[in-house]
């Protein structure tokens, strides 16, 4: 996995600003003011930082804005990064102020000296979150990044500050790293095997095997992989800080390691992104880690359905009909709406086992999300308000885009089939809409559930303010923040 970077937290001392050799970070309001640390520069750099400043202060210098005094007279620093930040600036302008000296910083060691800023340790969360790489396939050797050192003015509280944040940057760099894996190193056993080692922080890990599932009736998720070499798999994780008694959080991710439609093909053009077709289960993994390092006082069940879709000779065919786990026929019209046909009989499963307070199932499910809200938001589709705003609320929060779509008995008859209980679409109209209507069918009568289709927001051919291009860890951060705001003790 990859390592986030070292973070240390120190007590301001402007001494050792002129003898800084890698970049240092420094905050200013609108108007330019500089604190302690900013005026030791500015004498440092012999007037340079205030001349510069004052330039952009006349054209306009807003919150975010930024500039960089490159190789400063007086100073061993290779550069000094100063972002327009005011000292009582929010959560998400800290983490993404944080997240433009990430960005910057190269492989130098970045020292922040932000002084009595509230919200230094946001700042810190947003420097590691995009500092990501993935790298774990490049032969081309690169010298190790070096360390964010935050220098600030009561370092205790800053650090204490910092403990669960990093915690869900560290959870965040799991569903990347898994995301952004190919698939021929992903598979399903890999990422089994991935899964079992968090039990090493504190989580149990049960691999149900393909025996398993057919014992228990899973045969809506063993077609999608029964033309696969890869056995299919569900991975249970169970994070048990909440102590006995209270019912868990489940939350559900797709885990298809590879998506080529099964013979329902997808085109060629673009199929090799479909090695992020996992990104739901990604993110599940992400979370309990994030739960599991900080300790959180919360009973939260993480289930993944791990398959690949391929064609074959054995594989489902269109007009082919499945019993799901609930016992209800599936009639297949087209095997490349896989995603459904996992979730449905995790979903089940999750519920006869466990019988949540609540379920959320994340998936990359359907390209008319991204028609409906492109690459903005990720659809939320909920049977129950109270969690359904938790939620926003949350992602709001975290700056993580999210977007309430609507569900209805007018969709839901377009999963009328004519030989089964229902077909695995509904048409293209409405396409997200039908396909949470679909899983809906699996929610039992009075458990609170939240659909995300995340196809849209999981990984990105750009770079995000947080992320590099490639896998964003959408959700991670949105749902820790859910268990820690309403399902943790005291």
């Amino acid at each position: 996995m990859t390592t986030p970077t070292a973070v240390t937290f120190s007590k301001t001392d402007i001494e050792r600003l002129g003898d800084h050799a890698g970049r240092i970070g420094l905050v200013v309001d609108a108007e330019g003011r500089l604190d302690v640390a900013g005026r030791r520069v500015n004498r440092l750099s012999k007037g340079a930082l205030k001349r510069a400043l004052e330039a952009r202060v006349a054209d306009g210098f807003k919150e975010g804005d930024s500039l960089t005094l490159a190789y400063p007279a007086g100073m061993a620093a290779e550069a000094v990064d100063v972002i327009c930040l005011p000292k009582n600036a929010g959560e998400v302008a800290a983490r993404h102020a944080g997240a433009a000296f990430g960005a910057k910083r190269g492989k130098a060691d970045l020292l922040l000296a932000l002084g009595a800023l509230r919200r230094a340790a946001f700042v810190a969360q947003g420097a590691v979150l995009r500092d990501y790489q993935f790298r774990d396939h490049k032969t081309s050797g690169e010298a190790p990044k070096g360390g964010i050192e935050v220098m600030v003015n009561d370092p205790g509280a800053a650090e204490a500050a910092a403990v669960d944040l990093l915690a869900a940057a560290e959870g965040t760099f799991m569903t990347r790293d898994l995301v952004n894996e190919p698939a021929n190193v992903l598979t399903t056993t890999e990422f089994a095997d991935r899964l079992a080692e968090m039990e090493a922080i504190g989580l149990k890990v049960d691999v149900l095997e393909e025996d398993q599932l057919e014992e228990l009736g899973m045969r809506t998720l063993l077609a999608v992989g029964q033309g696969s070499a890869s056995p299919s798999k569900v991975v249970v994780m169970q994070w048990n800080g909440g102590g006995d008694g209270d019912s868990p959080l489940a939350l559900i991710g797709k885990g298809v390691v590879f998506d080529t439609g099964g013979i329902s093909l997808k085109p060629s053009a673009g199929m090799e992104d479909m090695t992020m077709d996992m990104g739901g289960a990604g993110t599940v993994a992400g979370v309990m880690r994030s739960l599991a390092l900080r300790k959180a006082k919360a009973n939260v069940v993480g289930l993944v359905g791990l398959v690949e879709n391929m064609p074959s000779g054995t594989a489902i065919r269109p007009g082919d009909v499945v019993h799901s786990m609930k016992g209800d026929t599936v009639e297949i019209l087209n095997t490349d709406a896989e995603g459904r046909l996992v979730l449905c009989d995790v979903m089940w499963y999750a519920q006869e086992r466990f019988e949540p307070a609540g379920m959320i199932d994340l998936a990359t499910l359907t390209g008319a999300i991204i028609i409906g809200l492109g690459h903005e938001n990720a659809g939320v589709f909920s049977n129950d308000d109270a969690l359904c705003n938790a939620f926003l609320k949350a992602a709001e929060a975290e700056a993580e885009g999210a977007w309430r779509m609507p569900l209805g008995q007018a969709y839901d008859d377009m999963l009328k089939s004519p030989i089964a209980d229902m077909k695995n679409i509904g048409g293209r109209p409405g396409g997200s809409i039908t396909a949470a209507q679909f899983l809906q069918r699996f929610v039992k009568d009075g458990v609170p559930w939240i659909h995300l289709d995340i196809a849209g927001v999981a990984s990105l051919k750009s770079a995000t303010k947080l992320a590099p291009k490639g896998a964003t860890g959408w959700g991670v951060r949105a749902l820790d923040r859910l268990v820690a705001d309403h399902f943790e003790k005291g």
